[in-house]
């Protein structure tokens, strides 16, 4: 697709391609400018400096040109073809009785439909990074349900944000200015002068030191607080004189400070969804903002990382009614967290294949997970060398979307945004959906030759 919008700058070689999205965190951000030199990013605009790198990083050196195929007796890896990768990748699936498909939070929904069909096909199961950040919020949300809104009427409405668990100004580093405590909205008028921030965490982040109220909760204590501040709210008395390291008094005041606001919002982070209580945490934390509606309007947003992560459970979902860890082994649909989720399976070694893309399971799960991944044939699908495709049997680069090229994107408040390509990608790199789409055929072809021979 063409850009939108082209402004020649004084080089005649300089372009600014306005209204691009961030293919970085769950916060999306649609109002970058790229500048580009021929086909080089040289600079952005509006970027966090985290976005910035994104875009540069599309043209550094780190990229991975070619596939690579890995000698099973060493850890030295062989140039080859696509025909030839997409040809040893779909045996290895096709053999596979029980292959594990895991990542899909950095790529598009497009990629991630045909990929899930692939799961389907062969057996498999399919899993995205949900499983190790908000996995539990979405297990809390199918419990209870969740009273959400978009981020655009956090910016125009929200007289009160709740950070709890997260700390924006490191992981999502825009997400304070573009929607929640800066901007000016419709009925924030005055920008941060109209709100009220209050953020609870073990330590005293970069975002609590911009709080108007910092609550030092104890490590591990997310559910007690929770649940005295909602004994405070319904005008009880709360029994202990300190819950989670903050005083009674303290907890009385913190109620009734939300009560007195007109829009409040909580947004969650990994601190409240992976510490003790997980799901738990969630589901008390819905609770919550469910009582606090009886006094005043008030929503939760999970901070979602990778930028579509939301995504890739939206469109498990839309395909087979579970949004990760799901498991196609039986010929249907199952849904198991704990049991069919990807480190569970690698942990103890129920699979005899995997299948990684748009992620990098290698740089976060335990050691013991992927020295089992080492040890089976794998395949991996990124642009970049990571520890991952470094342990990996074959791996195919792929084009950055919202880079390189174009694809949909479910933003953290589960909005769908059209991420779009600013530059080409290196000669002769597949995207992830072409290299997808050609693996599902081969397999189903594949699979067929085997039925046949029955």
């Amino acid at each position: 697709m063409e850009a939108k919008t082209q402004t020649k700058t004084e080089s005649k070689n300089l372009q600014v391609v306005t209204d691009v999205v961030c293919p970085f965190c769950g916060t999306l951000c649609d109002d970058l400018k790229i500048i580009k030199d021929g086909n080089t990013i040289v600079d952005t605009m509006n970027a966090c400096v985290i976005g910035n790198e994104k875009f540069k990083s599309a043209q550094d050196g780190h990229r991975i040109m070619t596939p690579l195929e890995r000698d099973d007796n060493s850890a030295e890896f062989t140039p080859v073809s696509y025909d030839y990768a997409i040809e040893k990748a779909a045996q290895i699936l096709a053999k596979a009785k029980r292959p594990l498909f895991y990542g899909w939070s950095s790529t598009s929904c497009e990629a991630q439909e045909v990929g899930n069909e692939l799961a389907e096909l062969c057996g498999g199961v399919t899993d995205n990074t949900a499983s190790v950040c908000h996995g539990p919020s979405v297990l809390a949300i199918q419990t209870v349900g969740a009273p959400c809104c978009t981020l655009g009427e956090v910016k125009n409405r929200a007289d009160l944000i709740i950070y709890w668990g997260c700390n924006p100004v490191h992981a999502h580093p825009r997400h304070m200015s573009r929607y929640s405590i800066y901007p000016r909205g419709f009925f924030t008028e005055r920008g941060f002068k109209d709100r009220t921030t209050i953020v609870v965490d073990p330590r005293p982040t970069d975002t609590a030191k911009q709080a108007d109220v910092y609550v030092p909760v104890e490590q591990g204590k997310d559910y007690e607080l929770l649940d005295a501040l909602r004994t405070a709210l319904r005008g009880e008395k709360i029994e202990q004189e300190v819950v989670g390291g903050i005083p009674r008094e303290k907890i009385v005041e913190l109620g009734e400070l939300c009560k007195s606001k007109k829009f409040g919002l909580l947004f969650f982070g990994m601190g409240v969804t992976q510490t003790t209580g997980k799901h738990r945490n969630i589901d008390i934390a819905i609770s919550f903002v469910a009582d606090m509606n009886k006094y005043t309007k008030f929503n939760l947003i999970a901070m979602r990382g990778h930028y579509n992560v939301s995504g890739s459970g939206q469109v498990m979902s839309w395909q087979s009614g579970f949004p990760f860890a799901m498991d196609f082994s039986r010929g249907y649909a199952r849904y198991n967290p704990g049991e069919t989720a990807a480190n569970d399976i690698l942990a103890r070694g129920e699979c005899d294949a995997a299948f990684v893309i748009a992620s990098d399971p290698g740089a976060h799960f335990p050691v013991s997970s992927m020295k089992y991944y080492a040890r089976i044939p794998t395949v991996c699908i990124d642009p970049h060398y990571t520890p991952t495709t470094g342990v990996s049997s074959i791996v195919m680069p792929s084009t950055i979307v919202g880079v390189e090229e174009e694809g949909t994107a479910y933003r953290m408040d589960n909005v769908p945004i059209r991420c779009r390509k600013v530059a080409d990608a290196p000669e002769g790199i597949l995207s992830d959906h072409e290299i997808l789409e050609r693996l599902y055929h081969r397999v189903k072809e594949l699979k067929g030759e085997a039925g046949g021979q029955h």
